[in-house]
């Protein structure tokens, strides 16, 4: 008799908790979503190096930019060089609250960039963190407002008979490779 009044003590606890798995199991799950992962819109990444002796010093990697590329690199009274060649490209997509990193050159980690949305302003311009990293070294690190359509162009380091010249710029669109 003790073991039955216990079998019954203890389905009828338990009889709520299993009713309640059965309905659980025929509502949709909800999902939570994670506000920072939200694009934001993409950052344009291209990697040029600026020489005044022999562009082909810098491999088979470069290619020659254009006339228009060359005439707005050369406006900036540090950028002027005889010739400008592009080394790589990155379009990366800029993630509401994530470290997001550029890889130009990928799968080396030769040059790195590391940006970080910090506010929206006004008219699609945008507060980052940007970093430059150098051979997993930190070489720059600056807060730059940028707005979509206008490049803000770094004058890295000498590289194999010029210098690096890094285009950093924001799109609106959310194509970028996250």
């Amino acid at each position: 008799m003790k073991r039955r009044s216990l079998l019954t003590f203890v389905l009828t606890l338990l009889a709520p908790v299993f009713c309640g798995l059965v309905l659980a199991q025929n509502e949709p799950a909800t999902v939570q979503l994670d506000p920072g992962k939200e694009v934001l819109g993409s950052v344009k990444v291209t990697v040029y190096q600026g020489t005044n002796g022999d562009p082909a010093a810098a491999g088979p990697r470069g290619k020659e930019v254009s006339a228009e590329t060359a005439q707005r690199l050369s406006r900036e009274q540090k950028l002027k060089f005889a010739k400008y060649v592009e080394l790589a490209k990155d379009n990366r997509a800029l993630y509401r609250s994530y470290d997001n990193w550029s890889q130009p050159f990928e799968p080396s980690d030769e040059i790195m960039l590391r940006f970080e949305a910090q506010s929206t302003l006004h008219d699609g311009t945008m507060r980052l963190d940007l970093e430059l990293w150098l051979s997993r070294k930190k070489i720059l690190k600056t807060d730059a407002a940028l707005t979509h359509g206008k490049p803000l162009l770094v004058l890295g380091p000498e590289w194999k008979g010029g210098r690096l010249i890094l285009e950093v710029e924001l799109s609106p669109e959310k194509n970028g490779k996250p």
